[in-house]
Formats: structure tokens, sequence, C-alpha cells
């Protein structure tokens, strides 16, 4: 049936917050895409005059194909090459959704992100569509097909698997470039101590290249192991540009709401390393140069002014 203006109007309308679900359920920009777009076809296929609510129908049909992406992305994870990480987003990106509270904030923060990959791909659907989206209970179980109660309990065991981790701090983009800066020249100073003193005791670095950049296929862990490997990533070296194809410039920013170490060569963004603060101190420095999971930070990047990089490598 084809479909008439109003159909299309209404779909594109919801894609904002389509995207933005998908992307908080899959943690890759690409496979919400995806999602949407097989969301759209679906419901262009379907006889949209006897949907009586389009967003909840939407949203479910969404949802439920994330929860199958999520089954089967498990398994391909299990062959995936070295540490799976999700795909940052750059301050501004419209996928990152809602920012107007601090549970909305706190459930795109990339730590979080990092956790979800903990929880089942229910408890990861609830977790999302009740805090980030506001969904009552009640709808989140329709959509779902599970009972009500059977929603709440998801919820909460969701919750407190997520409570597990560190309790992190909200930071604005301000003190996000002071952090990276001051990161930055502990990083480039040539002598651990200034990393350890940044870092918690119990502090992790690890990175995701998906096969097509080294990284480490475990973490590092503990302050002065983490310290001992920045300050060597940190160092210029002749073989780290011809990795990437030219001298990268170092660049502070924020990414899914974390003060973010950001790489540049001619415009591409290479490397993306996350750092997550806490009361303490950088608790994990998270870092993605898998080309794949940066192609969207990209065009973010290159849509803004940047000025002159704080450092070169």
């Amino acid at each position: 049936m084809a479909l008439i203006m109003s159909d299309v109007d209404r779909f594109e309308a919801a894609r904002p917050r389509l995207e933005a679900i998908a992307y908080r359920m899959l943690g890759s920009s690409g496979e919400a895409e995806d999602a949407v777009q097989e969301t759209y076809l679906r419901w262009q296929a379907a006889d949209t005059g006897r949907i009586e609510v389009p967003e909840a129908w939407l949203t479910k049909v969404l949802t439920n194909y994330c929860l199958n992406q999520l089954t089967s992305a498990r398994a391909r994870r299990e062959i995936y090459v070295g540490q799976w990480l999700p795909e940052p987003l750059l301050t501004g990106d419209p996928m990152l959704g809602p920012a107007d509270t601090a549970e909305q904030r706190e459930s795109v923060s990339y730590a979080v992100l990092v956790l979800l990959e903990r929880l089942t791909p229910n408890e990861r659907a609830v977790y999302v569509l009740r805090e980030a989206f506001g969904y009552a209970h009640r709808e989140v179980a329709e959509i779902l097909d599970i009972g009500e109660a059977a929603a709440q309990q998801l919820f909460h065991r969701a919750k407190k698997h997520l409570a597990e981790g560190r309790a992190r701090t909200e930071i604005d983009g301000a003190a996000a470039r002071r952090i990276v800066e001051e990161f930055l020249a502990a990083a480039t100073s040539g002598r651990t101590e200034p990393l350890v003193r940044l870092l918690t005791q119990d502090a992790s670095a690890l990175g995701d290249g998906g096969g097509k950049v080294p990284a480490r296929a475990s973490a590092f862990e503990g302050a002065r192991a983490v310290a001992t490997f920045l300050r060597g990533l940190f160092k210029p070296a002749p073989a780290k540009r011809a990795l990437v194809g030219g001298v990268p410039g170092i660049y502070a920013g924020v990414a899914n709401g974390e003060p973010a170490v950001i790489a540049v060569v001619d415009g591409r963004v290479v490397g993306i390393s996350c750092l997550e603060v806490t009361p303490d101190g950088i608790v994990a420095v998270r870092s993605q140069v898998n080309p794949d999971k940066l192609r969207r930070a990209t065009e973010r990047w290159a849509a803004g002014e940047h000025g002159a990089p704080l450092y070169t490598l």
C-alpha cells in the first residue's frame, strides 16, 4: 500500500526518538539506523489507518527488533577480535536523545552503555524505555508483551546491576576540558607519577580496535599499570603516525557525557578515549579506535569549529 504524506510525516517526527532508543539498546549508530529503517519498512507495509497510537506501535516494533539484534549480537561478539566497546557519540549528536534530566544523561553515559552490556536484552529494554524515555511500567509491559509486575521486576534488577558501578560525576563542557587538559599534561610529562595521582587505585584502561587497529585484548588494571600504558600511548612515534596515516592532533571534548580525548588526522577522528570520572579520580579510560565505530563522530567533528589541538603525536 502506498504511503500518504501524513504517514511519512508521522514516521519522520518519531525518527529522532526511535534512533535514540535504538542507540541505547544496541550501542552502535549504524545498527541503530538499520533498526529504524527496518521499523520504517514495517510501518510502510502496515495498515496505518488501523493503528490507533502510532508512537506506541513504532516503539514496540523497534524495541522487539532491537531485542532480536541483541540476542544475535551476543553470538557475534564471542568471535569479535579483542574487547568490544560501544560506539562513542560526540556531544550534541541528536542520537544521544533527551538530556533534560540527570537520569536521561546517565542512561547514555559511556560508562553506563558499557554496563548495559551485562544486562539481559529484556532488562536493557526496560531500563532504556523507563529511565531514558519515561515510559510507565504498564506501557513497557505492553511493548514487551509481558505483565506489568514482570516489567517492574526487570527494571529493579537492571537498576541493581547498574548500581554496582561507581558513583559517577556529572561534568559540563568547561570542566571536561579542564580534566582532559590535566590528563594530557600528566600523560605527556614522560613520568608515571602525575598520572597515578589522577587515577583511582583500581583504575582500568581498555581499547576496541575491532581487529583493524592494534588494541590489547585484555584491560590494564591498577593505577600504576594504567599510567605506564598511557605514558607510552601518548609518546610520539613514527609508527603511530604511519598507522593512522598522518600526525594526530589531540583535542579535548565530550563524548556520551564524559570528558573525551579525541585524536584527529586531517579531519578524520581516529580515536576517542572516554574518561570515567568519579569523586575519587579517573576510574576508567576506554578508547575506541575501531574506524567502523568512528564514522559518525567524524561526520559530527566536520560540522564544527575546534581550533588548534592541545597536543600532537
